[in-house]
């Protein structure tokens, strides 16, 4: 990739092309970009040197990117929609255009490669593989679906090119099979994007086509809930290790399996012990990011970090200092009367594992839950499930549907999922309501916002109108 000076990017403002933008940026590339909506992370790029614009036009795209095609690497996003003035005119002209896939499946070539797939706990988990290492002194690097906590950036540069990567692996338009892996973990293979695979089982067998591109020795940690068939694939030699929190009677004796055991809540920490794994049991784990599923996540990372050296009393420190992803089981406001969690969940079983974590937290505490959903497709798709997961709330708000990408499709609306929602209380409503009502009906002791639109908008006033009941 050296041989461009200059990097443009359309959809910059994602999460995955902005740790891209800031690697070449760190590079000493100059680097620039489009994207539709200013945003807190579009913000962020730009006062660290990165020009961005907001309307899609030839004019604004950067004189320097006009005039130098030959050494101008374009970077696009599959949100970025097909009648883009930009995206046309910099075809027509001939430009080297390539996904985000494509150019970190470049980067990543011939580095030692840590490749997190699944259709959810991606972020979460990749996040919590480059802490444990880092944590542990090795020099690493990641790019991530969201902002670490502990980095305060969705980007780890490591001190050379030859130390090991992290990466998220997406399924969205069979993004990770640009990836070539020497550990793969699959969090979860449940059906999602069924825009692009149409059934279940194509997204499987997709998920078996990134197993299968596992190097040689490669180790695959595979979740007890996902597909087995995303396994067989997987080449000769492979170290297949299932895992999760421990199931009685469930286990098969012929698969290595690592299991959490001993799984305690105190306050917002989960306790456990990790069982298995490839350097055996890792006792007295505390983990401050609340969550079952985390949990989960957490044992898929400590194996990693076991894979590469790092010692028990190592990973037991790394997993204590561990303090997240924003927007994955957040804490807004952590102190009665109100408490306050944002979270990023937008598929059914996202929700439903968030719901249970939280309620274990708070098993007598009126909740109420404020929802927005993300896609009309995947809305359609999973109606059923979104209804019944958000049932474990005492109270639902739904926001409209949030269409990314996306067009409208005639009769899918919010209001379609509410007649099966069986919460006492549920109701429709716009963001300026939303507030209104927090402000002036807060019949509820902890409220959650839940999605991956834009939801997140909302979380600096509620947490202004909460913090104020405190006072």
């Amino acid at each position: 990739m050296q041989h461009f000076r200059y990097i443009f990017f359309l959809g910059i403002g994602g999460i995955g092309m902005s740790a891209l933008a800031r690697w070449f940026r760190a590079r000493g590339h100059a680097v620039s970009g489009y994207d539709r909506t200013e945003t807190p992370l579009t913000q962020a790029l730009q006062a660290e040197g990165i020009e961005v614009h907001y309307v899609d036009a030839v004019e604004n795209i950067p004189a320097e990117i006009r005039n130098n095609k030959a050494q101008t690497l374009v970077v696009i996003t599959p949100a970025i929609p097909a009648d883009s003035a930009e995206w046309g005119w910099l075809r027509e002209q001939g430009y080297d255009i390539r996904k985000r896939s494509q150019v970190l499946g470049l980067l990543t070539e011939g580095r030692p490669t840590i490749a997190v797939a699944g259709t959810h706990g991606k972020t979460t988990t990749s996040s919590m593989v480059a802490h444990l290492l880092y944590h542990a002194g090795l020099d690493v690097g990641a790019f991530l679906g969201g902002i670490a906590v502990n980095f305060n950036s969705n980007l780890l540069l490591s001190k050379t090119d030859t130390a090991p990567v992290v990466v998220e692996a997406d399924e969205y338009d069979r993004s990770f099979l640009t990836l070539r892996p020497d550990v793969a973990i699959v969090t979860s293979t449940d059906a999602d994007h069924l825009d692009i695979y149409g059934e279940q089982s194509a997204l499987v067998e997709a998920f078996g086509e990134f197993v299968s591109q596992l190097k040689p020795g490669g180790t695959l940690l595979l979740h007890h809930s996902a597909d087995p068939r995303a396994a067989a694939a997987a080449p000769a030699g492979t170290r297949i290790v299932r895992y999760g929190l421990n199931r009685a009677g469930t286990v098969d004796s012929a698969v290595e399996y690592l299991r959490a055991d001993n799984v305690t809540v105190v306050g917002h920490e989960f306790r456990f012990d990790s069982i298995g794994g490839p350097g055996g049991a890792v006792p007295g784990l505390i983990l401050a990011v609340p969550g079952f599923h985390n949990v989960e996540n957490m044992l898929a990372a400590a194996a990693v970090a076991q894979l590469f050296g790092v010692g028990s009393e190592q990973i037991r420190a790394g997993v204590a200092s561990y303090r997240g992803v924003k927007r994955r089981f957040e804490f807004i406001v952590s102190e009665p009367p109100k408490i306050y969690v944002d979270d990023y969940a937008h598929h059914p079983r996202e929700i439903e594992e968030f719901l249970r974590s939280l309620r274990a937290l708070y098993p007598a505490k009126k909740l109420r839950v404020i929802f927005q959903p993300h896609l009309f497709s995947r809305t359609r798709d999973f109606a059923a499930g979104f209804s019944q997961s958000l049932s474990l709330a005492d109270e639902v708000v739904l926001l409209p549907i949030y269409p990314a990408r996306e067009q409208p499709i005639p009769g899918i609306i919010s209001e379609m999922l509410l007649p099966a929602i069986t919460s006492p209380l549920k109701s429709l409503q716009t963001k300026v309501q939303v507030l209104e009502n927090t402000e002036n009906n807060p019949t509820f002791d902890v409220l959650a916002t839940v999605g991956a639109g834009d939801i997140d908008a909302l979380v600096p006033q509620l947490k202004k109108i909460l913090t104020e009941f405190k006072n």
